[in-house]
């Protein structure tokens, strides 16, 4: 989980004891964190926490503003948590006796946060018993391929980013070549004339015991991906044509295959040659309780959900998914509420903008339309 850093004079939380330097804090961000969609006027964060003090409390809330782990909004003084305070709220430890959590990560259940490669945070999603990237581990030490399938946007890549450090990737187009798997000639490094033969990732991933995603997997023509085929049933073996002639090369124990794909997108196919490879198919959907957890209003979430239906029942072409919704609180954070909504619409494909406007509009009671330069 990333951590926070605090310096004393500002909004360091102290020990956390009732009535301790920083208890007060705690006790703010963490309620804060309860509510992630809604805007607190000061003296309703008073009452809620039983705070001896409004000033006391707004100073504390400036000073969460001034971290960027809260919005704040005047004309009254309102608050609401920012996805940074979500996750340093994460940190905190218990507020004192008979507090109802130490953090948000414990109060839902979820595991903590895993860093990606990217610095970013992926927050696991329940799976069958266990917790997605477990379960995805755990299908790699038993050697069994997966592919995840969903829209575009659900968190299919981030998702093995998290659970495979030491992932490589082959981004699949209709352009994908064998070379971009087993390796092709690159100019020489420091400014030397002449080429050298660079090895793919399929290769890499085979002779250090990597992970590897074929991302879109269903867009690179099934001739090329017959270049994996030899390494997943079972022989483990490809053969790679180098400077010195055609080499075999072994896979080694850890390598790991696993996919994406996503069904709604042009040219995407399955073909049961690739689909028969892969033993386990994990269809991977936007979640919703996730997105409520991460900060995104509840209305904006039930906004996402009626657009979903009407995509899967093939009435609209587009649906925000969790990528979508993650760019909107971190909109709002920046430029406020009616912008972000704003984005959203305008981020829909064009044949899908109307329906989007009029899902948000219902949802949040305002008249929403996409960004407009110069429109007042």
């Amino acid at each position: 989980m990333r951590k926070v850093t605090h310096d004393s004079t500002s909004t360091h939380p102290g020990p956390a004891t009732s009535g301790g330097p920083g208890y007060l804090y705690r006790k703010v961000a963490l309620y804060l964190c309860d509510h992630p969609d809604q805007l607190f006027k000061v003296g309703e964060i008073t009452r809620a926490i039983g705070a001896p003090s409004t000033g006391a409390v707004f100073e504390v809330c400036k000073k969460m503003a001034a971290a960027g782990h809260a919005t704040h909004h005047t004309g009254p003084h309102r608050f609401q948590i920012t996805t940074a305070g979500i996750a340093a709220a994460g940190t905190l430890p218990n507020p004192g006796p008979g507090s109802r959590r130490t953090s948000r990560a414990n109060h839902t259940g979820r595991p903590a946060p895993v860093i990606r490669p990217s610095g970013e945070e992926y927050y696991p999603r329940r799976l069958g018993p266990g917790w997605d990237i477990e379960v995805l581990r755990k299908l790699r030490t038993q050697g069994l391929p997966v592919l995840l399938y969903g829209p575009p946007g659900t968190g299919k890549t981030a998702m093995l980013e998290a659970a495979f450090p030491d992932l490589l990737t082959v981004p699949g187009t209709g352009d994908t070549t064998t070379d971009d798997f087993l390796g092709t000639y690159a100019p020489k490094l420091g400014g030397k004339r002449g080429y050298d033969f660079v090895y793919g990732p399929l290769v890499v991933a085979m002779r250090k015991a990597r992970a590897l995603l074929v991302d879109d997997a269903t867009l690179i023509p099934p001739k090329v991906l017959s270049v994996l085929y030899p390494v997943m049933d079972g022989r483990g073996t490809i053969t790679v044509s180098t400077p010195e002639g055609r080499e075999p090369v072994k896979a080694v124990d850890g390598f790991y295959v696993c996919g994406g794909h996503n069904p709604g997108v042009h040219g995407a196919i399955l073909t049961e040659a690739l689909s028969s490879r892969f033993t386990v198919q994990i269809q991977v959907n936007t979640d919703w309780d996730l997105a409520r957890h991460l900060g995104v209003p509840k209305n904006v979430v039930a906004a996402a959900i009626d657009l979903n239906a009407d995509l899967a029942a093939g009435r609209i072409g587009w649906a925000p998914q969790l990528r979508e919704l993650l760019g909107f609180i971190r909109v709002r954070d920046n430029l406020g509420t009616t912008a972000a909504l704003s984005n959203l619409v305008g981020i829909a494909p064009e044949d899908a903008r109307t329906e989007v406007a009029t899902a948000l509009s219902r949802h949040t009671g305002q008249t929403i339309t996409a960004f407009i330069l110069g429109k007042r």
